[in-house]
């Protein structure tokens, strides 16, 4: 008898604690689509030294907001069986988080001396059709820069000879021809002055250290629910072995 209002405390405190679990498998899953497309063009460009965070956020949301739901039922429930499997459930997710925040949190420092290469080579080999080609306009288009420090990196790529700059690099969409951008007299004056590198870093760096943060905090609040299901899990164990 004295064990029950322990029981029910407990219960009590775990049932809040899924239930936030939920919400917070709902923070990830978003957290992962926002990095999947927010910076999906600029890892794209990073292909010998990408990142898996951004799906193993939404894989691990989606997990979460299901078994979120599972760890209300058996914690209603009082099955102890339930509640291990609960355990053992936030334990896999705080790996997953661990691996995918450690991932998020070391790629953010690989990321200039990388880019700086497969950038540099995605500009120099362009050709307006193939994927890096098309990553290379959505970062130019988006950031409005040109080129990797400036626009006369363009100068020693394959496709400058025959077309001049890209149209991403147009500084004014309505005043910027193709023509214009094969006419070596004015085309540096129709295109974006800045370069891509520093702006492109810098943007990653940010984001890629938010998505760092925000799993790290989620997965260590996982601790909490191991010990409040584990807890449970016994008390409940122990008072049925009592009552027999």
């Amino acid at each position: 008898m004295e064990t029950k209002p322990v029981i029910t405390f407990l219960k009590t405190l775990l049932i809040v604690y899924s239930f936030v679990f939920w919400i917070t498998g709902a923070i990830l899953l978003a957290v992962g689509v926002w990095g999947k497309f927010m910076i999906g063009p600029y890892i794209s460009l990073i292909a010998e030294n990408t990142t898996n965070a951004p799906y193993v956020l939404i894989g691990t949301g989606t997990v979460i907001i299901v078994f979120g739901l599972f760890g209300c039922f058996a914690t209603c429930r009082g099955s102890p069986w339930m509640l291990k499997l609960y355990v053992m459930f936030l334990s896999l997710v705080f790996l997953a988080e661990l691996v995918a925040g450690i991932s998020g949190f070391v790629f953010r420092h690989e990321i200039k001396g990388t880019f700086l290469r497969t950038y540099t080579d995605a500009v120099l080999n362009y050709d307006a059709e193939d994927e890096k080609s098309l990553a290379v306009d959505n970062v130019q288009s988006s950031l409005r820069c040109c080129g990797v420090y400036n626009y006369t990196s363009w100068l020693g790529s394959v496709y400058y000879p025959a077309n001049g700059f890209p149209l991403s690099c147009c500084s004014n969409s309505s005043d910027c021809s193709p023509q214009d951008l094969r006419n070596t007299t004015i085309n540096h004056t129709k295109v974006y002055q800045q370069g891509c590198y520093e702006l492109v870093t810098s943007f990653l760096e940010t984001n890629m250290a938010i998505i760092a943060g925000v799993t790290f905090g989620i997965a260590f609040s996982q601790l909490i629910g191991m010990l409040l299901a584990c807890c449970l899990s016994r008390i409940i164990t122990a008072n049925q072995y009592e009552m027999v």
